[in-house]
């Protein structure tokens, strides 16, 4: 990073800063709790001779416990592609106006997780609804171990609420899917031929101004083998919009090669958990108590609004937890 021409081209700037603040995310803790110890070792050595510096104690010691128990989720993150950044889809599904609200809500709920985790975001996409919510959005979330994190929360997500959409105040069901894919760079080798690629450009149609309106910038890119399809309309330039819908195919494509790997681990054991689209994982509950519980893990947090301001974190963990116990348990 010190060389002159470091920072000349942009794009290899960032993939080397993202790489960096990956190693220091584990590196720094692991150094913090050494010194840590060495610091409760002294305490522990003046507090036999001192009453007050022995009540300090043992609230330091639940202190480097916890950070240890941090540090060791942390390490749980292992696979080829968790240092990755994320690419997160949400669609609505099944539930008319509450599941595009509930999706919009789910949006939300990400972009604060990974605001309270300084992680940079980018809105790839969003396709908003005419009547509230939105049909589905694409984002990017970039920050150390940002895919690793959210790749469990790829599946359905079901909200039970009274629907605000609903005269007769009836207790309404629904649902929005997530997807979370690496974006992965240009150094991982991921196969795509030109052919195979069907290209449409249309008009953006989301706020903007009257150039983002009135010409055909959006871009949306189908892989014809797969039948993957991904957009994007965040930038003015069709140059760019289909650059960044490449960068979105090829995360979707290696999110492909993620879950075969994984399927070849899951063929030693008898059962595993299912993931991706079509699996109910969470259900969040405002009716007739408010409360949020996986499915998979059974976590469960009794507060529904700080869940959905951003506190995913302990979900998160519970599951990295859950998918090492279920390994060493087969």
């Amino acid at each position: 990073m010190s060389a002159p021409d470091f920072w000349n081209n942009q794009e290899k700037v960032r993939e080397i800063v993202a790489e960096r603040k990956s190693l220091t995310a584990v590196v720094r803790p692991l150094e913090e709790i050494v010194k840590a110890d060495g610091n409760l070792a002294a305490l522990v050595e003046m507090a036999q001779e001192d009453e007050d510096l022995a009540a300090e104690v043992p609230g330091e010691l639940e202190r480097l416990d916890q950070r240890l128990e941090d540090l060791e989720t942390r390490a749980l993150l292992n696979g080829p592609l968790d240092s990755s950044d994320a690419i997160l889809s949400i669609n609505a599904r099944d539930g008319g106006t509450d599941a595009n609200d509930w999706a919009e809500m789910l949006l939300r709920m990400y972009l604060s997780w990974a605001k309270d985790r300084e992680y940079e975001t980018e809105i790839l996409d969003r396709q908003d609804n005419e009547e509230a919510g939105i049909n589905s959005a694409a984002i990017a979330i970039r920050g150390p171990m940002a895919y690793g994190y959210l790749k469990g929360e790829a599946g359905m997500h079901r909200l039970v609420r009274i629907s605000p959409f609903n005269a007769e105040g009836k207790r309404q069901t629904s649902f929005a899917a997530v997807d979370v894919s690496p974006e992965v760079s240009d150094q991982i080798d991921i196969e795509i031929q030109p052919d195979d690629i069907e290209e449409q450009v249309f008009r953006s149609s989301g706020p903007g101004g009257q150039h983002v309106n009135k010409t055909s910038s959006a871009v949306r890119l189908i892989h014809l083998p797969t039948g993957i399809a991904v957009a994007c309309q965040s930038e003015r330039s069709q140059h760019k919009n289909r650059a960044t819908a490449m960068k979105m195919l090829r995360a979707r494509l290696a999110r492909i090669e993620e879950e075969k790997r994984e399927a070849e681990q899951a063929a030693k054991y008898t059962q595993m958990p299912k993931v991706g689209f079509g699996s109910q994982i969470r259900s969040y509950f405002l009716h007739p108590d408010q409360r949020v519980k996986d499915s998979r893990t059974n976590h469960t947090v009794g507060n529904f609004h700080a869940v959905l301001d951003g506190n995913i974190q302990p979900f998160l963990d519970a599951y990295l937890r859950y998918k090492v116990a279920q390994k060493t348990s087969k």
